[in-house]
């Protein structure tokens, strides 16, 4: 019996019982979620630890996140806004021939102590599964997903409209984070007989430290990447994203509670099933097809909306600018709203995390910094283009004339805003956002939601897989073993509470953070000689 059938058994004969206990049950939804709740709090507790600064407790993580991503941005010269033609040439295959060039001179290009063999340099462009596109394609379905459509709505119940400003800062410093750990993902990967690549921070935290002398150190940070990344993969990457597919199915169709999450969850894991058997191949053939039709469907409609308000878009802006540094008084204040915003920034677009080097290290390239070079338009992508066009959308339906303050933060605790007597968070403002101007466009945003969905959980299976095999092995059980566990995370985050499984995410997500930058402000310097290796080859290929 090959693997794919094993895994639909498994999965069957796993799944069914559940589904019998959801139709005998009204109360599992609720069960799963009293069970989850206390571990997603003392776990975010853990993470969120604060310290104190200038009156305000400012999570460690956070401090640890933008300091990084502001030394990365000033350091390479603000290779976030110098390079981005280059990356969009990158990623439109302008330098493919660079990539297989066989003339290109080695000698002007490799270091000795970049450990390369210079007579073998150019093999090493046929090294890797995926194209420049295909690789981002995979890792932005990881990065543009419900976070962006939940988590704006999230951000902005709990800070405001100011903390949408931060948010943009948090994208643009952040695309030098994942410019400089995509570089290393690729840099430091190992390629197996097989040609099957296997990459991420777990590798170039082991393998670049032990080049520093820091072997130890450097295994243990890879070891806790890895068992993070794991975690996330099965909070932020899934349970999450589950959970808001169910809520927009069930807002859709009047359903409330029972079993209902658990059944929806189960159609959800057995549909993820089918392409995750397939390895990143087949991911990166899915994704690179639903991730431009569906950013696309959600694009356009916010441009619907955007422009059906264009008259209040000005003051919409000044609203974000002026509330991110004179935010409503009882949220926080300042450093309340660039918290809020920093935090559902990072969780949106993963900068500094390093889980987006995983997909990146599959590419088919003999340059790691021109992946590195690519992976910088993820946060841009994300965070400054849809997350922003979310946030407007969302201040036109609850503000209507974006005059003063019209916000009505009901309940921060649980992460919602009051309309009209209701509390409504996550997918469901953002849903009501869009119907105010589109009728009917709720049906057309489930779908969109549900690919989201989708696209983020087989990209996040991928991240934590080869996590699971940095720590357990390479072989088919220990395969089989990690893609049941990740199935039955599906069901759960489509059962439990938004609070939950927000808790729960963001914890998980932000704790790569601490292994990833801290290695990463080791390694640093060893992206700036792929830098200079790259654009010696581009200069060779122009001039040549």
């Amino acid at each position: 019996m090959d693997i794919s059938k094993r895994i639909a058994l498994l999965s069957a004969t796993l799944f069914f019982p559940l589904f019998a206990s959801a139709q005998e049950s009204q109360g599992i939804d609720d069960k799963i979620n009293e069970w989850f709740m206390p571990i997603a709090t003392a776990w975010e507790g853990l993470v969120l630890t604060t310290v104190p600064i200038a009156g305000s407790n400012i999570p460690i993580v956070l401090i640890l996140l933008v300091v990084g991503a502001t030394f990365f941005t000033v350091y390479f010269s603000f290779v976030n806004i110098v390079k981005f033609p280059l990356a969009i040439n990158v990623v439109r295959g302008k330098y493919d021939d660079l990539e297989g060039a066989s003339e290109v001179d080695t000698h002007a290009l490799v270091h000795i102590e970049d450990g390369d063999i210079i007579g073998t340099l150019k093999d090493e462009g046929h090294h890797g599964e995926v194209s420049h596109f295909q690789a981002l394609a995979t890792a932005v379905s990881g990065t543009v997903g419900l976070g962006n459509i939940a988590g704006v709505a999230v951000a902005i119940a709990i800070g405001g409209p100011g903390a949408t400003f931060w948010m943009i800062v948090c994208g643009l410093l952040g695309m030098s984070s994942k410019f400089v750990e995509c570089t290393l993902g690729v840099k430091y990967r190992d390629v197996d007989e097989n040609g099957v690549v296997y990459g991420g921070p777990m590798y170039y935290l082991s393998k670049g430290l032990k080049e520093r002398g820091m072997a130890g150190f450097g295994k243990v940070l890879a070891i806790i990447f890895a068992v993070m990344c794991v975690g996330a993969s099965f909070g932020g990457g899934n349970a999450f994203q589950s959970n808001q597919a169910a809520a927009q199915i069930q807002t859709l169709f009047g359903i409330e509670g029972g079993a209902s999450g658990v059944v929806i969850g189960i159609v959800l894991a057995i549909v993820v099933a089918v392409v995750i058997i397939g390895g990143i191949k087949r991911i990166a053939n899915v994704t690179g097809k639903v991730v431009p039709f569906m950013a696309g469907i959600y694009v356009l409609a916010c441009l619907v909306i955007i422009f059906a308000n264009f008259s209040l878009v000005d003051d919409a802006l000044i609203m974000i600018f002026t509330q991110a540094f004179t935010p409503a008084a009882g949220f926080g204040g300042l450093i309340g709203v660039v918290i809020v915003g920093f935090q559902r920034a990072a969780f949106s677009n993963e900068a500094g995390a390093g889980s987006a080097a995983i997909a990146h290290s599959a590419v088919k390239t003999k340059f790691p910094a021109s992946e590195g070079i690519v992976a910088l338009l993820e946060p841009f992508i994300d965070t400054v283009v849809i997350c922003t066009m979310t946030a407007l959308v969302i201040i036109f339906f609850n503000g209507a004339d974006v005059q003063g303050d019209v916000f009505a933060y009901a309940d921060v605790q649980n992460q919602k805003v009051l309309i009209d007597g209701v509390r409504v968070g996550g997918v469901d403002l953002t849903s009501m956002a869009f119907n105010s101007v589109i009728p009917g466009f709720s049906y057309v945003l489930t779908i969109a939601i549900v690919l989201f969905a989708f696209s983020t959980m087989i990209s996040w299976s991928y991240y934590g897989l080869q996590s699971w095999k940095y720590l357990f092995g390479r072989g088919k059980g220990a395969d089989l073993a990690y893609k049941i566990i990740f199935l039955i995370f599906v069901v759960i985050g489509a059962a439990i509470s938004l609070d939950a499984v927000i808790k729960f995410s963001d914890a998980m997500i932000l704790a790569l953070v601490f292994p990833n930058m801290i290695g990463l402000l080791f390694l640093f310097p060893r992206v700036k000689e792929e830098m200079n290796r790259y654009m010696t080859a581009i200069k060779g290929m122009v001039t040549g």
